[in-house]
């Protein structure tokens, strides 16, 4: 079978919620990332055959086809198509199992997938929240109100349903975040970060779009951003376990729970004839995906589950994993994970995660998979796999093998 092979990873540094990515819009953000892959693996840009963009606020400045704009907004030409894709937290990770199908299929030879979400610009649930007020209604149809009687899905109420189902304190979930930051502090003072981050010149906005305007009034500094903006370098556990918690009978706080993020990341996949066409070496080679349904009450347990998959599919065993990237949607999804699977917690996150660093929803899976191939040729190991809890109950699972 051909094979899939990662030429190129790249990402934005995280922004805070109306930080120093907030002026961007999000088409001209992810065109940066395109625009950087082209440049890292020196690519011609008529090379591209498509653009498979993740993103899961496709309303408003993400509408109309996120992928295909950020075409436009790019030096990619005209010719080169665009289509956007929405799995939830997972949205760009499945643009890279779609990318990688594609390339694996023979029907195309070089695709980016790449994902984007501006978290300020696009407030998270503004796709439900904006037609339902305006009368438009909501995505809870009748039959599956009467299969979920009684029944709001949340990733709150699954968060905190994974902490009581596998006995995960609150000193355990403040922890583990406090490590996230650690880590996070760690890589970025020894520059583990700087090969993967594209730096962008610092937007801020300064004012709300209003309804005649096409995008918000921006002040740009003469600055790039190149630090991911969530990471608090003062952390401590006193601080941490002060938080106030997200339900008054709960475990979970703002503290251990992602970070609202702006960003943007990308992965150039190609096959054989790819590579050949390129003239460059690849940093990795897609070994196997999966992806699951699960539960969409707690929502949150699938990348459980679906990892033993994955690696029953692949012939593998959790010891033969170096590296696992496992998203900080919320401390009790890795924390789970870990007791579910049996994985080493020092190959875990080792830069940190989305407690730390953001979560930028749909562009999440590409910026774990950058993170996940840099670490893994930085730290010379082999095999990387990669999952996130989704929306709906869903997960994704990649594992990759440094070449």
């Amino acid at each position: 079978m051909t094979e899939a092979y990662i030429v190129a990873a790249a990402r934005t540094a995280g922004g805070r919620k109306g930080g120093r990515l907030s002026g961007w819009h999000p088409a001209d953000l992810a065109a940066q990332v395109l625009n950087a892959l082209l440049d890292r693996a020196q690519a011609p840009a008529d090379a591209i055959e498509d653009v498979i963009m993740g993103c899961v606020g496709q309303v408003g400045e993400q509408a109309a086809n996120i992928a295909r704009n950020a075409v436009l907004a790019s030096r990619l030409p005209e010719s080169v198509p665009g289509t956007s894709v929405d799995r939830q937290c997972g949205s760009s990770q499945q643009a890279i199992h779609f990318a990688a199908q594609a390339v694996m299929s023979g029907a195309m030879d070089i695709v980016i997938a790449a994902g984007v979400e501006s978290m300020t610009r696009v407030p998270m649930g503004l796709s439900i929240a904006l037609p339902k007020k305006s009368g438009f209604g909501t995505y809870m149809s009748p039959a599956i109100v009467a299969r979920y009687p009684n029944v709001e899905f949340s990733q709150f109420t699954g968060a905190e349903m994974m902490a009581r189902k596998y006995g995960i304190s609150k000193d355990e979930l403040d922890a583990y975040a406090l490590r996230s930051h650690q880590r996070a502090i760690a890589a970025t003072k020894e520059g583990l970060f700087a090969e993967e981050i594209v730096p962008v010149r610092v937007r801020r906005a300064i004012a709300q779009a209003d309804q005649t305007a096409n995008t918000a009034p921006v002040e740009e500094a003469d600055e790039l951003h190149t630090q991911d903006e969530g990471i608090r370098f003062d952390v401590s556990l006193e601080g941490i376990r002060g938080v106030k918690l997200l339900a008054e009978d709960g475990r979970l706080t703002a503290a251990t729970s992602s970070q609202i993020c702006d960003g943007a990341a990308g992965v150039l996949i190609a096959n054989e004839r790819g590579l050949k066409r390129l003239g460059v070496a690849p940093l990795a080679r897609i070994h196997h995906m999966t992806v699951i349904g699960h539960d969409p009450v707690i929502m949150l347990e699938a990348p459980l589950p679906a990892t033993q998959i994955a690696l029953k599919k692949a012939g593998m065993k959790i010891e033969d994993i170096d590296l696992f990237e496992v998203n900080e949607a919320f401390a009790s999804v890795p924390l789970a994970w870990l007791q579910y699977t049996g994985a080493d917690l020092e190959r875990l996150n080792v830069h940190g995660g989305a407690i730390a660093l953001g979560h930028p929803l749909g562009a999440s899976g590409a910026k774990l998979m950058t993170t996940l191939v840099h670490a893994l040729k930085n730290r010379g190991k082999r095999y990387g796999l990669q999952t996130m809890c989704e929306g709906g109950g869903l997960a994704n699972v990649t594992i990759v093998e440094r070449l």
